[in-house]
């Protein structure tokens, strides 16, 4: 049976990618479509301190600039003029002759230029943002650019007969917008041709804007992943010609990097394109969680690379010791990135994570307390890989025991020893010894004695001298960094010759060979001249026996 090549299947694997995308970002954004009075006061914790005497709640949750502003575009969505209405400046309602009109005119001027604030950015507050730069009872929530004109949205703090605070969008803010508004822009609705669903709404939106909202989306993510794509594409096949080295960015943060872009481009999108503010409203916080959703998943795969391409490298320079370690530390990024990630997006939701987070940080110092040896062993062999006083397969002394490195590991190390039996030793303490590395010499010592008769010249030992002196210089194996050749000392049987050189050798069993030969080379050397090698001897004196019986008669007459 013909195999099919693995190149066909790879555009079917990028479609079922982009389609998985598309449906996480809608749903995403559409779980979040609804909006609900007062979401962002939600907390896994209520740590609002209950009082005996509670405060006035204003009825129409108008008690902050950002209760205020979701009531206001709940009521805007569901199309109640009467309740919009207790949203405005009601001073300057007043005024109007047609209340209505000024509803009509907001609205629109919201659809074609509106840029509301996202809600977490708007107080929540009674007082609202005291350090704004504004007027105590003044809160700026948004802007209006309709016409090239620029009108800032803002809030007035006030107080009714019964002493509660409620806030109102500033009566001029109301008496800036433009009179001659008129419908007369294509939707984009209308653009994709989805005016035959009508008035029919879906979670209290229409579904035509709904329909085109997800076509905008699939479009501007298939245009930036196709670009991304291209642009690629292109630098992976001119980087290596180049620099002589793969493109290290991989195809698996494009998919990611486009919709972080799209997140961030949507916002200006949707206002471009003329989606209701009232749709706009309801999926910015949907649009900030996938924003921050493909952030991580962007910054994870950033992550997975930059530390693969440390772990090739390590395997490449052999220096394995390392590769467990930066796998320990990818897996530790990535789960503070997951954490970090989690956090702010609960945050974005509304959650008041303070208790949970203070909890996290109790546990997790009770957890240090508790694993106190794992931490220093993991700091240990932390400290052994970034200063690497040994590698694997390094041979060394530490303590009193000396061996060849086999494996150094996240809690401990191991040495295999003369004795071929294995030591592991804590990389806390391992860490913390002197360890002489004799892997590491970029070349050994020469240290021997010649031991001479005293019955020698001493002018035949300083020629000698001299002699030997110049020829270690000029030996093969001994190289130019150090040469002496002395009499170090004049002991009762020898003169004592010291010789000091250094020899090139790649390991410590060539240095063994190349010192045999040499001193093999020396002692053929000192054959030529008039000395003799000093033994160690020893005198004995001997007496006659005759000798010993005059002493016996001396002492015994």
């Amino acid at each position: 049976m013909p195999t099919v090549p693995t190149s066909v299947f790879r555009p079917i694997v990028f479609i079922k990618s982009f389609i998985k995308s598309c449906l996480v970002i809608v749903l995403a954004v559409l779980s979040l479509a609804v909006p609900v009075a007062g979401f962002a006061n939600t907390a896994l914790t209520d740590t609002t301190p209950k009082s005996e005497t509670p405060t006035p709640q204003d009825s129409f949750g108008r008690d902050t600039p950002r209760s205020t502003m979701q009531n206001f575009v709940k009521a805007l969505s569901d199309k109640d003029v009467e309740l919009t209405a207790k949203y405005l400046d009601s001073d300057f309602l007043k005024k109007q002759k047609t209340p209505d009109t000024v509803i009509h005119d907001l609205k629109l001027a919201l659809d074609k230029g509106g840029r509301l604030q996202p809600d977490l950015s708007i107080s929540d507050k009674s007082e609202g943002d005291l350090a704004d730069r504004l007027p105590s009872n003044l809160e700026k929530v948004g802007t209006i650019d309709v016409d090239d004109d620029k009108i800032d949205l803002l809030l007035i703090r006030k107080t009714d007969k019964d002493n509660v605070v409620y806030w109102q969008i500033y009566k001029e803010t109301l008496d800036n917008l433009p009179k001659d508004l008129t419908e007369n822009r294509t939707t984009l609705a209308d653009a994709f041709g989805l005016d035959f669903f009508g008035d029919r709404q879906l979670l209290g939106h229409k579904i035509s804007d709904v329909v085109s909202l997800i076509i905008l989306i699939a479009i501007g993510l298939s245009l930036l992943w196709g670009g991304l794509w291209a642009g690629w594409g292109v630098f992976a096949f001119l980087y290596p010609k180049v620099r002589g080295k793969p493109f290290g960015i991989p195809s698996k943060a494009l998919l990611p990097l486009a919709v972080v872009i799209l997140a961030s481009m949507l916002s200006e999108m949707m206002v471009q394109m003329a989606v209701p503010v009232t749709l706009r409203s309801a999926v910015t916080r949907g649009i900030e969680v996938v924003a921050w959703l493909a952030t991580a998943w962007l910054a994870l795969r950033v992550i997975d690379a930059v530390f693969m391409r440390a772990e090739d490298n390590s395997r490449k320079h052999r220096r394995l010791e390392q590769v467990s370690i930066l796998n320990l530390f990818r897996k530790v990024a990535k789960a503070f990135m997951l954490i970090l990630a989690v956090i702010i997006i609960f945050g974005n939701l509304g959650f008041d994570l303070t208790t949970g987070i203070a909890a996290l940080g109790v546990g997790g110092l009770a957890l240090a307390f508790g694993a106190q040896k794992t931490i220093e062993n993991l700091i240990g062999s932390v400290m052994v890989v970034a200063d690497r006083p040994v590698r694997v397969g390094d041979y060394c002394r530490f303590g009193t025991m000396e061996g060849t490195v086999i494996d150094i590991g996240i809690r401990s190390s191991r040495i295999r020893t003369l004795s071929r039996t294995i030591v592991t030793v804590p990389n806390g303490e391992f860490s913390a010894m002197q360890i002489e590395n004799y892997d590491a010499r970029d070349m050994f010592y020469f240290y021997h004695f010649l031991y001479l008769k005293r019955t020698a010249n001493p002018d035949e030992i300083g020629r000698l001298i001299n002699d030997l002196q110049l020829f270690l210089e000029n030996h093969v194996y001994v190289n130019n960094e150090w040469t002496l050749v002395r009499l170090s000392e004049l002991r009762q049987d020898a003169f004592v010759i010291e010789m000091r050189c250094y020899l090139d050798a790649s390991d410590v069993t060539v240095f063994w060979k190349k010192q045999s030969e040499l001193l093999i080379d020396v002692l053929n050397e000192v054959a030529r001249y008039d000395v003799e090698h000093a033994l160690p001897s020893q005198e004995i004196k001997i007496k006659k026996d005759s000798e010993f019986d005059e002493f016996d008669e001396l002492t015994n007459p």
